[in-house]
């Protein structure tokens, strides 16, 4: 019981330091500083590969406006907010919420899962797991949590859903940092 009582408490600490930096998004060109080289596992190649990468430019097409209009939605995909919630980072978060480098355009970003980086993005921060989730970084230890992320967009809702495969949809778009040798 006293264990339990200090992960609570731990939490409740780790939950105010966050709320109360007010972490913003930082975009993919900050987070692409430290996560494009080798030793990184050329985390940028694999998002700049992937359809999450394209995800706004979809929605800039005839085909995306077409889709929306079937669906009841007036005027562009690219303005709809039931597109935008899952083709770009941040939809709806409060405009104060973003770098001012920040570029919508670049579609679903790493924030869109891992959460704004402003408070976690420092290399000394980043370094230690605990750390960066106290600073804001999305934890994605518990069995299971990946997958439910990667469901809050791909799933019954989407205009265009298909079957969602976790396992090789995940082997498309993993990006671990390879083991040091």
């Amino acid at each position: 019981m006293k264990n339990l009582f200090s992960f609570v408490i731990m939490i409740a600490i780790l939950c105010s330091v966050t709320i109360a930096k007010d972490p913003k998004f930082i975009g993919v060109k900050k987070c692409s500083m430290c996560h494009k080289s080798a030793k990184q596992g050329e985390q940028l190649k694999i998002w700049k590969a992937s359809n999450h990468a394209k995800a706004y430019k979809t929605l800039q097409t005839a085909e995306a406006d077409k889709i929306a209009a079937e669906k009841g939605i007036k005027g562009k995909a690219v303005e709809a907010a039931e597109c935008l919630k899952c083709h770009v980072t941040g939809h709806g978060v409060d405009a104060s919420k973003f770098d001012k480098k920040f570029k919508i355009e670049e579609g679903v970003q790493c924030e869109a899962c891992h959460g704004a980086g402003s408070e976690y993005k420092s290399m000394k921060v980043m370094k230690d797991h605990a750390k960066s989730v106290a600073a804001g970084m999305t934890d994605f230890t518990a069995e299971g949590s990946i997958e439910a992320q990667c469901k809050t967009c791909h799933n019954e809702e989407s205009p265009t859903y298909k079957p969602f495969d976790f396992e090789k949809k995940w082997a498309i778009i993993a990006h671990p940092i390879p083991a040091k040798k």
